[in-house]
C-alpha cells in the first residue's frame, strides 16, 4: 500500500493538516483513536468516510515520519 493515495495535504483543508482523502479526518485523529486502543472497525462507524484503507495508510504515513525524525525518549 502507498498511503500517498490516501493521504493528502490541502492548505484550504484543515489548515493544510495530513487528512484522509475527500475527508476533513485529519490523520492524527485517526492515530489517536488507535493509539486509545479503539479499532479500526470503531474508527469508521465514528467516521463513515473513512474506509480500512484509510486507517491502515494512517499507520503507514506514521511510520514513515517516524523514520524520518528522531523524538528524545530519555526523561
Amino acid at each position: 500500500m502507498d498511503w500517498r493515495d490516501y493521504i493528502s495535504s490541502d492548505p484550504g483543508i484543515c489548515h493544510g493538516r495530513a487528512c484522509i482523502k475527500g475527508t476533513r479526518v485529519m490523520v492524527t485523529v485517526i492515530l489517536d483513536n488507535l493509539a486509545g486502543g479503539h479499532s479500526a472497525e470503531e474508527i469508521i462507524s465514528s467516521y463513515p468516510s473513512v474506509t480500512r484503507e484509510g486507517v491502515q495508510a494512517a499507520l503507514y504515513y506514521a511510520a514513515e515520519l517516524a523514520r524520518e525524525r528522531s523524538v528524545p525518549l530519555a526523561r
